[in-house]
């Protein structure tokens, strides 16, 4: 394990220090807890847009989507425990899909 000094402002170090002497830990361990959390939901946050941006260019190439009533149906049964196709992928004509392209290619996104 390497090591890293961090400069904390005193106000901030008494905070942190009240906080995990409450929760039975030392600071260093609730910095590393609190460091951990932030990383993870920070990655879950990149990998969230990346999959939005993988979707998005798939809809530009296949003009391929699911409407909203579809998913939520499909949603709706499998909280019911029930055991649903998956809703099938609808198409956009051409002239839907090169307004989209034309949209994406305005905002910088195609």
């Amino acid at each position: 394990m390497s090591t890293t000094t961090i400069r904390l402002p005193e106000d901030l170090r008494s905070r942190v220090e009240a906080v995990a002497a409450t929760q039975g830990s030392s600071m260093h361990a609730f910095m590393l807890e609190a460091i951990a959390e932030v990383t993870e939901r920070m990655e879950r946050r990149q990998d969230f847009h990346a999959e939005g941006q993988r979707r998005w260019k798939k809809l530009l190439k296949t003009g391929e989507y699911l409407t909203h009533d579809d998913v939520r149906a499909y949603a709706m049964a499998l909280a019911k425990g029930e055991n649903p196709t998956e809703p099938p992928a609808r198409k956009m004509n051409a002239d839907e899909q090169a307004r989209l392209r034309a949209s994406a290619r305005r905002l910088g996104d195609a």
